[in-house]
């Protein structure tokens, strides 16, 4: 019986060592794990940004030692979904997108976001522009002024609902413009406007708007400064024109020299690198927040492109101050608030 008793221990033992193996190794995943993928919008994986998406993926290689994978694609809601689930464990977000994932999954956190042109945080923001053909402009001014007034019934063009600059902040001010109790029936054709379309990316729509397909667009300037430049005016002034530049590059070689004018403009925050906190270990975290806040990282033209530069990266310096900062979910109180009211 005494026997018996110790082996029934034993067995027990064993199997309690198994189940605290497998818990420990499950846990220890994120530390042990060689390759890590590193998640795009559509708008940064234009092939515009190549090399910068190669020298991100250097620069992370170089820092933890570990082998990136970079996965680029043609739909918010993929890159979204990679972060969450944690099939990727970083990933470049807009500000809409980032709380969308942090409200599924707590574990997706900001790691660094782009300062203003101050080098801090206090004017980190890019715009957001409802745009209008030059030629059509007129049709948008209201005692002498241009506003979005005349926008009813239209042909719109949006980026994608999980886009901040390309719909969530556009469709607020429509909101709050119009005195409008749901936002429901923005992204539905034959409503508010006649016609709705989604250009999956600001280049995207962009295109739509040049194109004639639509007749008002929102798009940001960050992700089409590439392609398009001021001809009159600033990027943040009302009423400015813009023009495709002549050597503009897919998806805009078909409307080289068009133009169109900025009838309102809305400053978003600037979006966060993120990192699935739990797919992701802290100390990689560490090292790689460590890399991009440097100086060295600050430095190099193809992480922060300079003001002008013929080839931009996927982060732009607005001045010699720009730089990388360190993040925390506390900043994006803005937009986590701007969700919950749409």
């Amino acid at each position: 019986m005494k026997k018996k008793t110790i082996l029934t221990s034993l067995f027990c033992l064993l199997a309690l060592s198994a189940v605290l193996i497998g818990c420990a190794k499950k846990n220890d995943q994120s530390t042990s794990q060689k390759t890590l993928t590193m998640v795009f919008y559509p708008n940064e994986s234009a092939k515009n940004f190549n090399a910068s998406r190669a020298e991100i993926q250097h620069q992370i290689e170089k820092a933890t030692g570990k082998k990136v994978k970079i996965q680029t694609t043609t739909d918010y809601n993929v890159a979204i979904e990679a972060i969450t689930s944690g099939k990727a464990q970083l990933a470049f977000m807009g500000p809409e997108g980032y709380v969308q994932a942090n409200n599924r999954n707590k574990a997706v956190q900001p790691l660094v976001a782009l300062s203003g042109a101050s080098g801090t945080l206090k004017d980190a923001s890019y715009r957001s522009y409802f745009m209008v053909p030059k030629d059509k402009a007129a049709d948008y001014q209201k005692d002498g002024q241009y506003s979005i007034d005349n926008i009813k019934g239209k042909k719109i063009s949006f980026v994608s609902v999980s886009s901040t600059s390309g719909y969530m902040i556009p469709v607020a001010t429509i909101k709050q413009q119009f005195k409008l109790k749901s936002t429901d029936e923005l992204s539905q054709s034959g409503h508010f406007f006649k016609s709705v379309l989604f250009g999956n990316s600001h280049q995207g729509s962009a295109v739509n708007l040049f194109k004639g397909d639509a007749d008002v667009a929102v798009f940001d300037d960050i992700d089409t400064s590439a392609y398009i430049d001021v001809e009159q005016g600033s990027w943040s002034k009302v009423g400015s024109t813009f023009k495709v530049k002549a050597n503009a590059t897919a998806p805009f070689t078909d409307v080289r020299g068009l133009e169109s004018v900025s009838i309102a403009v809305n400053p978003v925050q600037n979006g966060p690198f993120v990192a699935n906190t739990k797919a992701l270990s802290a100390a990689d975290q560490k090292k790689i927040t460590a890399a991009f806040t440097s100086k060295e990282m600050t430095a190099n033209t193809k992480i922060l492109s300079p003001v002008n530069a013929k080839v931009p990266a996927i982060w732009k310096k607005e001045s010699t101050k720009t730089k990388l900062l360190k993040v925390t979910d506390d900043w994006y109180k803005p937009t986590h608030q701007l969700v919950q009211d749409n």
